[in-house]
């Protein structure tokens, strides 16, 4: 049985700008989201500075908007809030904590320092927002197709190279599902007898035993 792994995790790049003048808030500038079956937005770096809705820039519960060319945030009750913070992290994902297991996409802050900050008056350190959109659809939930990490109840499809990306049960992806993730173990000898592939899941179970479809 040939061994596979999960290499799924997608990113949300964004460096964000909140600015605090007359109550108003100014969108960062940005990039355009790739198409695909996850789908990675990429926003280019440009000055950042503290967030005028509370200590902390995205900090948990605060939400953000998002579109193709900009992302900012904004109150939770603005018609333009699109995503609520459900974890919020210095440092980069790879040496952070992972964020929960149903989050619909990260995004990277970028550190920014007093020297660039707009008014001087605050700094925002690197660190990641983990992202719940606050409508449908939910590409983190199981079998939705999409978000930062492969959990049980994901399907996913042979990308080639021994790597197997993601995709919606539904079929109605843009690849069809190949096998689905059924349990998640500690071992690969936990694994159901029915197992047919691996798929790394990292965590305190980081294998998930998946079966054909």
């Amino acid at each position: 049985m040939r061994d596979r792994f999960s290499t799924g995790v997608v990113y949300v790049l964004a460096a964000l700008l909140a600015a605090l003048l007359t109550g108003c808030t100014q969108p960062a500038a940005g990039g355009e989201s790739d198409e695909g079956t996850a789908a990675t937005a990429s926003v280019a770096p440009s000055a950042t500075r503290a967030s005028g809705f509370g200590a902390v820039f995205l900090a948990v519960d605060e939400c953000s908007s998002f579109g193709k060319a900009s992302f900012t945030e904004v109150p939770c009750t603005s018609e333009r809030a699109a995503a609520r913070v459900v974890a919020r992290h210095d440092g980069t994902p790879s040496g952070g904590p992972p964020c929960p297991a149903t989050t619909d996409f990260v995004l990277h802050i970028s550190e920014q320092s007093q020297i660039s900050d707009e008014d001087g008056d605050g700094a925002v350190p690197q660190g990641y927002a983990c992202m719940r959109n606050l409508q449908a659809p939910h590409p983190g939930d199981p079998g939705g197709g999409g978000g930062p990490r492969t959990i049980v109840g994901d399907c996913v499809y042979g990308s080639g190279s021994g790597q197997v990306r993601e995709t919606a049960c539904d079929g109605k992806g843009a690849k069809k599902p190949q096998y689905k993730v059924v349990k998640a173990v500690a071992e690969r000898s936990r694994c159901p007898l029915s197992t047919a592939l691996y798929v790394q899941l990292g965590g305190a179970q980081p294998v998930g035993c998946a079966r054909p479809l």
